[in-house]
């Protein structure tokens, strides 16, 4: 298993334990309830997006019997997903306690960007592998 594999499980497994701690934080303290964007980014492009990309990895290019297009692209997804995420999230949680500073909002959606990228650095690299043509 490529090491970029085992990365974006093991940090999916991570944002669903701190999702976990958050959500529960959230029901203890209901002022936090402002803070369901930051809960469910963490569910969902933490835990789940991230193993769907880990899991991805490495059976579809064994389902198509074909290699992954490029290895090296999934590594750069990988950093540009996590830092993209928690980008997103520090910013977005820094604005929320602090609305007079309007530069929060910019970088949160510049991280938002980020993982946008990287979002379709995974879309090109599985379609690339699955539609490249076999070898005779």
């Amino acid at each position: 298993m490529d090491r970029f594999v085992k990365n974006f499980i093991g940090m999916s497994i991570v944002y669903l334990f701190i999702a976990s701690i958050f959500g529960i934080v959230m029901l203890a303290h209901p002022s936090l309830l402002t803070m369901k964007f930051v809960h469910s980014h963490l569910n969902m492009l933490g835990w789940v997006s991230m193993m769907i990309f880990g899991v991805g990895y490495h059976i579809l290019p064994r389902f198509t019997g074909k290699p992954l297009k490029s290895p090296k692209m999934g590594e750069i997804q990988f950093w540009l997903a996590n830092i993209g995420l928690i980008g997103m999230l520090l910013f977005y949680t820094l604005g929320s306690f602090n609305p007079e500073v309007s530069m929060y909002k910019g970088l949160t959606a510049a991280f938002g960007l980020i993982e946008a990228v990287s979002i379709f650095l995974f879309f090109y690299n599985m379609l690339a592998t699955i539609y490249a043509k076999s070898e005779a």
